[in-house]
């Protein structure tokens, strides 16, 4: 599904990825960790074009990102995306915010975009949320609704920029449920986290990257388990 070979990517004389090598299967979940400053969020936002990758390749569902001409705006309604903040219109009701997108510009008909918001909302716990102002939600719920926001576009690919770390702690377990449901369904997901029992839990495999690149890969049991890199093992003894 997604398949990215040596992406490099500066800011200026800052050398943010220096050849990130990716692959990921269909209805795979894989999770980036790494310390702050490795290049994960970058990566991601290379993913789906909100950061412009200086070189290398980058396929997503076949379609290569980085062609001259390519459509990004239709790349992008394969490619769901989940930030830190979430990002939700605050002069719209929470259904308001899920239906923009399928009935703007997949043109679902606006009867058939309510009948599937409510389906969605009803999966991550706001059915009686749907007619309020999100102003008046709480943090997670907030990001469920995002979450919801994101799958109602039927989305090829889900990424996931830290989706807990702008919460309280006790919301925290209330938004990754959500996207353990999606990981069941096998929606394909990259998630970057500092939730290290999440990835233990939920992805297929962990990469952990450091310096740019993705210095280890493997298995939840390969990588927090039995690390073959001494960076990996430094920062595992530092967050578990």
């Amino acid at each position: 599904m997604i398949v990215a070979s040596n992406v490099q990517k500066s800011f200026g004389s800052l050398k943010v990825l220096k050849g990130v090598n990716l692959t990921v299967e269909e209805g795979e979940v894989v999770c980036l960790i790494g310390a702050s400053g490795s290049g994960k969020s970058t990566f991601l936002r290379c993913l789906n074009c909100l950061e412009q990758a200086d070189t290398g390749e980058i396929t997503v569902d076949g379609q290569n990102i980085l062609a001259k001409g390519v459509n990004i705006d239709q790349l992008r309604r394969k490619i769901g995306m989940v930030f830190q903040g979430f990002n939700l219109f605050p002069n719209m009701s929470v259904l308001e915010n899920i239906i923009l997108g399928p009935t703007h510009l997949l043109g679902t008909d606006r009867a058939e975009a309510v009948r599937q918001a409510e389906a969605l909302l009803a999966s991550v716990g706001l059915s009686d949320k749907a007619n309020i102002n999100p102003q008046k939600l709480s943090g997670g719920q907030k990001q469920r609704a995002a979450i919801a926001r994101a799958v109602a576009m039927n989305p090829r690919v889900m990424l996931f920029d830290e989706p807990t770390s702008a919460l309280d702690p006790e919301m925290v377990s209330e938004v990754l449920d959500v996207i353990r449901g999606l990981a069941r369904k096998g929606m394909t997901m990259v998630l970057v986290t500092h939730e290290m029992g999440f990835a233990r839990e939920a992805a297929q495999r962990v990469a952990f990257m450091h310096g740019g690149q993705i210095l280890e890969i493997g298995s939840p049991a390969e990588v927090f388990g039995n690390p073959r890199e001494a960076r990996t093992r430094e920062f595992l003894s530092k967050v578990l």
